[in-house]
């Protein structure tokens, strides 16, 4: 499933931001400290699990307008700047596959990113063209199955 319908869906699931970052820069991602994003296309894959559901997507398009400035995770750093601009977002509901998901996707520039309470090694994933990421998103969540892990281990809280 793809865009809005994330926003409207009545059980939360996994999700995954696809952005577009036109030109190149530097981000001082908090506790990760500061790394270079190349221009190109981004995924963020997160889970939304919680009694919100995914009112966590609606959190993340606020901060990419501008109108949510607190900087919780690694996520918010990257979405806060302008240039970063959310093109649709795809998920599946009611099951926590974040960490297969991210593991099929390409590797992203920086280690640990939005990966502290698992032993993945990212779940940003990066690369050149927009409309091959999208593509390979949508694949991925074809694909996978709602008991799928990949081996990830989660870390308590």
């Amino acid at each position: 499933m793809a865009d809005d319908a994330a926003e409207r869906a009545p059980v939360g699931g996994t999700y995954t931001l696809v952005v577009e970052l036109p030109e190149p820069i530097a981000i001082d991602v908090g506790a990760l400290g500061e790394h270079e994003f190349p221009a190109g296309a981004y995924a963020y894959t997160g889970s939304a699990l919680g009694s919100g559901g995914f009112s966590r997507v609606r959190r993340h398009r606020r901060t990419a307008r501008g109108d949510h400035d607190v900087r919780h995770w690694h996520v918010d750093y990257f979405l806060g700047r302008p240039a970063a601009q959310i093109d649709r977002v795809v998920h599946g509901p009611g099951a926590d596959v974040e960490c297969a998901v991210a593991d099929r996707l390409p590797d992203g520039p920086v280690a640990g990113f939005g990966a502290s309470d698992c032993d993945c090694a990212s779940h940003l994933s990066w690369a050149t063209e927009l409309e091959d990421l999208i593509d390979r998103v949508v694949e991925t969540y074809e694909s996978v199955t709602e008991t799928e892990t990949r081996g990830c281990r989660r870390s308590d809280p």
